[in-house]
């Protein structure tokens, strides 16, 4: 299984930014995606999550409002769509995958980056003024 995170940049206050994460190897028929992100100086976090196929989203309570996660099954791609940034977005974002349904675990105040087996690279996102 690999999965490829891209679609990070350098971004103003209040602009937008869709990142991509891109499958394979990975069976769209049960499981969870989910983007986590790692700020300077801080742990990593999960934000959002999606479970496959049938797109129930999750959302970190941060993330709710400004955060959209959705997937195209046929491409094997999971989107993160990020509006109005703030420079507190300022992170690697990464995505993970498993074929187990652990988006609750994502959405909560556990540690869910732990039970996921597959990730990307990471891509980084920017936000100055």
């Amino acid at each position: 299984v690999q999965l490829q995170a891209s679609g990070g940049g350098s971004v103003r206050i209040g602009e937008s930014l869709r990142l991509s994460c891109t499958t394979s190897g990975f069976a769209f028929d049960r499981g969870s995606i989910a983007w986590f992100r790692r700020a300077p100086g801080k742990e990593r976090e999960g934000v959002s999550c999606i479970t496959v196929p049938d797109g129930t989203p999750y959302y970190k309570e941060f993330a709710k409002g400004r955060f959209t996660i959705s997937s195209d099954n046929n491409r094997n791609t999971v989107y993160l769509q990020i509006d109005n940034m703030k420079p507190e977005d300022t992170a690697i974002y990464y995505c993970a995958a498993d074929a187990f349904p652990f988006c609750p675990r994502v959405a909560s105040s556990i540690r869910g980056d732990v039970a996921f087996d597959y990730w990307g690279q990471g891509t980084l996102v920017t936000v100055s003024s």
